[in-house]
């Protein structure tokens, strides 16, 4: 039954081992980063760069470094993608053009929009880098190999496309109001607002988070809606914790702000 309905709005999985394991290993280490998140064991980046004792004795890029080398390889494998896998419909283009493009902003974001204060250990940087990377490469490959095959009995394709855009714009505007809450030199960190951060504390999350739906109903894989899922599960975790810093940190933090969900987590 569950089956039946998943193949209504996605192709069939594809005839290949490497895809079908790499769709179980992301997925299940994105569901360990989250659980990790919700313990209080986090990823070595931004505000929790050195939350971990053992980040003193690791290797420490620059904010704006470390933010590069998780970006730009993706951003890369995407752009490859269109020589590699000639696209041969329009999801495919389509697809290709969206996976490119997210990272591609989140490169120009890292270079122009945001202003950092602390940094990331490359231990941390590592594992983000190749799952980004993975991600735009196996997403451009999955989607290849459903070239001739007859499409979903559900298309949702031009869905895709509105909530791919919405999200996109959506998610740099709440970057560009984070970046706005310093001044040149200032590196402490304010309660945002403006935008959503009125109701979720992570709406640049909440944002991110349906970029990769929108990819997922573009794209109708399986490779994508796991990725979707697991990317969900993740930053769900790293919201619960942002939330529970900014508590800490500030005693003027509006109670009633959630995590990422308006009014629900």
């Amino acid at each position: 039954m569950v089956m039946s309905v998943l193949l209504s709005f996605m192709f069939p999985p594809p005839p290949s081992l490497v895809v079908s394991g790499l769709t179980v290993i992301s997925f299940l280490i994105l569901v360990t980063s989250f659980l990790s998140e919700i313990r209080g064991k986090h990823l070595n980046y931004s505000k929790f760069w050195n939350s971990n004792p053992s980040a003193q004795k690791q290797i420490k890029l620059s904010s704006k470094a470390g933010m590069l080398l998780l970006y730009t390889p993706a951003f890369l494998a995407g752009l490859a993608s269109f020589w590699i896998f000639p696209p041969q419909s329009l999801r495919s283009i389509i697809l290709q053009s969206a996976v490119t493009f997210h990272f591609f902003k989140r490169v120009f974001e890292v270079l122009f929009i945001h202003k950092y204060s602390g940094g990331m250990t490359l231990e941390s940087a590592i594992p983000i880098t190749l799952s980004y990377f993975l991600s735009a490469a196996t997403m451009t490959y999955a989607q290849n190999l459903t070239n001739g095959l007859p499409e979903p009995a559900m298309n949702l394709l031009y869905p895709g496309v509105v909530v791919f855009v919405v999200a996109i714009i959506g998610n740099f505007y709440h970057h560009y109001l984070l970046s706005n809450l310093r001044g040149e030199g200032e590196k402490e960190y304010k309660i945002p607002k403006g935008g959503l951060f009125g109701v979720v504390i992570c709406p640049h999350y909440l944002f991110e988070i349906t970029v990769f739906y929108g990819i997922f109903f573009i794209s109708q894989t399986l490779y994508a809606f796991s990725f979707a899922i697991g990317t969900n599960l993740y930053l769900l975790g790293r919201s619960y914790s942002t939330r529970k810093w900014y508590v800490s940190k500030f005693e003027d933090f509006p109670k009633s702000v959630k995590a990422v969900i308006p009014f629900v987590f």
